[in-house]
């Protein structure tokens, strides 16, 4: 996913909300233990297609990964090209509506800015270390989408980069509005980079890493508002 990513999909069928590998999801809830049929293609389609590129993996290979004739998956999706828009316009839905979802809770029990913007960048932390293979997708495969799928994800995406930045905004009043949101963008480069960083075997525990990269995102706001407070 590139840095404008908030991410997401919906097929031709319409709008459809897999988690396909994330344990959390980006509204911030634990994902059910049982899993539909059509969740785990798509989970599986996502992990092959970020190995292997879209082009390098046949249907009989994902239904092998879920147990079932490669035929068989026609009876959940038309091909390889829907599970694709679905992965991807999904994911940029679950973002945009999770993030919508914190900063209704963090509104509603009447928290800070400062802790509307903790909640956004908590759970941006949780898709960017439980989805890895949606980032790669994303970064891969997004030009790939039929056209009113890929304005979709661009749409939701922007929507969600201007949670953000009202937030951001509220935080830091002196930073003036396109220094904001080209602030929010690097912060999205940084915790979309996740998948680039190593094997995940090789990082630190996992809560280690979300609070580093915590760290980084907020280090990132106050270093742009601390510039505009020098000028």
């Amino acid at each position: 996913m590139s840095s404008n990513t908030g991410t997401a999909t919906a097929t031709s069928s319409g709008p459809h909300t897999p988690e396909p590998q994330g344990r959390r999801r980006a509204g911030g809830g634990r994902a059910g233990s049982g899993r539909t049929r059509r969740e785990q293609i798509l989970r599986e389609a996502a992990r092959l297609f970020a190995e292997r590129g879209f082009h390098g993996v046949g249907v009989d290979e994902i239904g092998a990964a879920v147990g079932i004739s490669g035929p068989g998956l026609y009876r959940h999706f038309a091909g390889k090209d829907a599970m694709l828009a679905e992965l991807l316009v999904g994911i940029s839905e679950r973002l945009h509506d999770g993030g919508r979802m914190r900063l209704a809770e963090t509104t509603g029990t009447g928290d800070s800015p400062d802790r509307a913007l903790d909640a956004l960048i908590e759970g941006h932390i949780d898709f960017a270390l439980d989805d890895r293979a949606l980032i790669t997708l994303h970064d891969r495969e997004l030009d790939r989408l039929r056209d009113d799928d890929r304005k979709r994800v661009r749409r939701l995406q922007r929507q969600y980069v201007e949670l953000w930045v009202d937030v951001v905004r509220q935080v830091h009043p002196a930073l003036p509005e396109p220094e904001a949101r080209a602030t929010v963008h690097a912060v999205f480069g940084l915790l979309n980079s996740t998948p680039h960083l190593s094997h995940p075997e090789s990082l630190p525990g996992r809560e280690t890493t979300a609070t580093l990269l915590h760290r980084l995102a907020k280090g990132a706001f106050d270093a742009a508002a601390a510039r505009e407070d020098g000028d």
